[in-house]
């Protein structure tokens, strides 16, 4: 078995980590959920995280084949168009993407997207594999965080996204529109059943508290043992329980809405209005007396 050559980039403003996985011998890779740098108070997108995968890349000599999502995320735009345009790579994601779509095209007018996903190149159906040069790729289905989410497991190592946390942090939410905590522990469980060698890692960390390093590589024996939510043998109904009255204190996050309305298009912002701006929507919910319309 060829192991993965592995190098992770850490964005600390919205705490996710990007991968580029490489083939040493073929020196064909990919990069899993690459971050577009997105201050909202400006409204300026930049490259700068995208870029430095593409320089270490250069580096080593390397050829991106593919840009793969674990899911759409919530927290942070993706990067995938640049690392398209620059690359050449296809754009892959879980075939459920269709339904996060369908819950989320109404509620931003986006009907610019193509229809059936057709905005990825690649739509991944749970137990499928591919190759990374001489790597075998399998996909795993893992929805709960969303229904879309996928696991890449890369030879050895497994790339979990927003499933699990590190063992001292835990699991992911299950709150957003489509999540489902009773899924995401089944989710869990299927990905804990794995060999207890595997390496996990993961798309985001918080720190622990406690804890003063960020940290995004564990194993499967080490979260089976000691993750804080389901190590230990923890039941599903004890999970549901805690996830749904965990994920009522949480806050929404900041780039929510930006985020969701870009990812769903793999990571194209809305199309240009007639002054050639593009622009992203913010729902407005009315509560109260409070009334939109006249």
């Amino acid at each position: 078995m060829t192991e993965p050559a592995i190098e992770a980039f850490f964005d600390e403003p919205t705490h996710t980590i990007s991968y580029l996985v490489s083939d040493p011998e073929t020196k064909d890779a990919a990069v899993i959920d690459p971050v577009l740098d997105f201050d909202l108070d400006s409204g300026e997108a930049d490259v700068r995280s995208a870029d430095a995968i593409l320089e270490a890349a250069a580096h080593q000599g390397l050829n991106v084949r593919y840009i793969l999502e674990t899911h759409a995320h919530a927290d942070h735009l993706s990067a995938a168009p640049y690392l398209k345009q620059r690359t050449g790579a296809l754009i892959g994601i879980g075939e459920h993407i269709r339904d996060v779509q369908r819950i989320f095209r109404p509620m931003f007018g986006a009907d610019d997207m193509k229809p059936e996903g057709g905005d990825f190149d690649r739509l991944f159906r749970d137990g499928e594999t591919f190759e990374i040069g001489d790597l075998e790729v399998k996909v795993l289905h893992v929805p709960g965080h969303t229904p879309a989410d996928i696991a890449y497991l890369i030879e050895d190592a497994l790339f979990a996204g927003d499933t699990m946390f590190m063992p001292d942090y835990g699991t992911a939410r299950a709150d957003f529109p489509g999540g489902d905590a009773r899924q995401l522990y089944r989710s869990i469980q299927r990905l804990l059943a794995l060999p207890g060698g595997t390496r996990v890692f993961l798309c985001h960390d918080y720190k622990a508290p406690g804890r003063d390093e960020y940290r995004w590589e564990t194993t499967i024996a080490e979260q089976r043992a000691a993750n804080v939510h389901v190590g230990g043998g923890v039941g599903e109904e004890e999970f549901v329980a805690m996830r749904e009255s965990r994920d009522e204190t949480l806050p929404v996050p900041r780039l929510l809405l930006p985020s969701i309305q870009v990812n769903i298009r793999a990571g194209k912002f809305p199309p240009a209005e007639a002054n050639g701006v593009s622009y992203l929507r913010i729902p407005v919910k009315a509560v109260g007396r409070l009334k939109t319309t006249d």
